[in-house]
């Protein structure tokens, strides 16, 4: 790499050595980010996927010359469908909102094939966001149905917007705000009867997995974030990965090529019907390595306790916190929950930024805040499975000090962060215009 104008190479190293010294990471630190599962990354799976057998592949090669490649995926395929209980799997897309994107064009193919043309797609308000910029990229209008006062769906409101020109009913579940719908089945049945499909928003799969197969609830399709569930690196702008699981009546309009194995050998095919491909090539194969040695070192009963443990902990610091901030749904959750700032905010005029700005001086990564966007000066909590015991009860510690904060001295909390290398930064402005050179000769300690 060409060294900067006027820049030595020793230099060039000390820049980018403080940099990485002054990063946030799972390695440094807790992300609780709601929403967002941001769990421990095994290193065991960063050295399998780095293996030479799988990083010297290219795409174009002759299959015969990749079969350990194409049976990771057959098999990979196969293991996310039994975890879901559905029929086939496309590994193609590269994220969860392309997960979406495909189950939509799925969708549309098979309405199409029984001369079926609808042009509205139902999501309630606890969806991830992704979910009607998916809608409209797929050319569907969307229409919100709300929630009840338990933060579930109120079946009465859907019962109001469900026709025969409903192309698709797409639910998050759990839903964003930690919660379990619990007429689940009755939902699904409620879009079946007008003829539309029931799409799953696999995000939260953290909570469910060996518990429950989404697929005996009735849904038809459902994507998998592997970079959230199966503890693929997350974060940074990707790789990700977003296979979609789908029923049998949708496994000929799957992307193409899969892969299948005919006479002990395994070879790409392409769906009868299928809707072509959504992205180059075959998927992001370096994530989809480090998710299948997630799911092969843990087995069944492994992926089960991921899930129970991601409610322990989530129900754990939810009930350490209910006294010291405003919590809308005060009911056990699933893996995250929702807390509000409304009574710090009505008190002393703290902010939820500003909340989540001091976190950052107790060594905290911030959880997501503001969304979902029902729930008013939000802060989403998810703890994750993999953070003990004494991370938990520190950051509850953590929290629990700000609120208290927040009473005797807000003025503190409005300039937070205190202790960082730089303060309360212009976001937006940041984001626009990046400045990444002039580093001061001798880097702060």
């Amino acid at each position: 790499m060409p060294l900067p104008p006027g820049k030595s190479e020793i230099e060039v190293m000390r820049h980018y050595q403080y940099l990485a010294s002054r990063n946030f990471g799972l390695d440094t630190g807790m992300y609780p980010l709601g929403s967002c599962t941001m769990k421990y990354n095994p290193r065991v799976n960063e050295d399998l996927c780095r293996l030479e057998g799988f990083t010297a592949l290219h795409p174009a090669q002759p299959i015969a010359t990749a079969q350990g490649a194409l049976r990771l995926m057959y098999e990979l395929a196969a293991d996310l469908a039994e975890i879901t209980g559905f029929a086939a799997t496309t590994l193609a897309p590269a994220a969860g909102a392309h997960g979406e994107y495909t189950a939509l064009m799925m969708f549309r193919a098979a309405l199409e094939a029984r001369g079926d043309a609808r042009q509205t797609v139902i999501i309630p308000d606890t969806a991830h966001g992704t979910n009607p910029a998916t809608v409209a990229l797929c050319g569907y209008k969307t229409i919100t149905v709300a929630s009840n006062e338990n933060g579930t769906i109120d079946l009465d409101a859907l019962r109001e917007v469900l026709d025969t020109d409903v192309a698709a009913l797409m639910l998050t579940n759990p839903n964003t705000l930690g919660l379990f719908e619990p007429d689940i089945g009755k939902i699904t049945a409620m879009a079946h009867d007008v003829g539309a499909f029931a799409y799953c928003d696999g995000a939260n799969l953290n909570a469910l997995m060996g518990i429950t197969r989404i697929a005996e609830a009735g849904f038809d399709a459902l994507h998998i974030n592997l970079h959230k569930t199966f503890a693929a690196p997350h974060g940074g702008g990707g790789p990700g990965a977003g296979p979609v699981c789908v029923t049998s009546e949708l496994a000929p309009y799957l992307p193409t090529p899969v892969v299948a194995l005919r006479e002990e050998n395994y070879v790409f095919e392409t769906p009868a019907h299928t809707i072509g491909r959504v992205r180059s090539w075959y998927g992001n194969f370096s994530v989809l390595v480090r998710a299948y040695a997630y799911l092969k070192a843990l087995g069944a009963e492994g992926l089960r306790e991921v899930s129970e443990q991601a409610i322990i902990s989530a129900n754990y610091v939810r009930t350490q916190l209910r006294d010291a901030f405003d919590m809308p749904y005060d009911r056990p959750c699933m893996h995250e929950f929702v807390l509000s700032g409304t009574r710090q905010k009505k008190e002393s005029g703290v902010r939820t930024l500003d909340i989540a700005k001091r976190l950052l001086d107790y060594g905290f990564h911030p959880p997501t805040v503001y969304f979902p966007l029902i729930v008013d000066e939000c802060m989403m909590i998810e703890p994750t499975e993999t953070e003990p015991l004494k991370t938990l009860d520190a950051f509850i510690e953590a929290m629990r000090a700000i609120a208290t904060e927040a009473s005797s001295n807000p003025a503190m909390l409005h300039a937070a962060p205190q202790t960082l290398p730089v303060r309360r930064l212009d976001e937006t402005a940041a984001a626009r215009d990046v400045v990444v050179a002039d580093l001061p000769a001798t880097n702060p300690s």
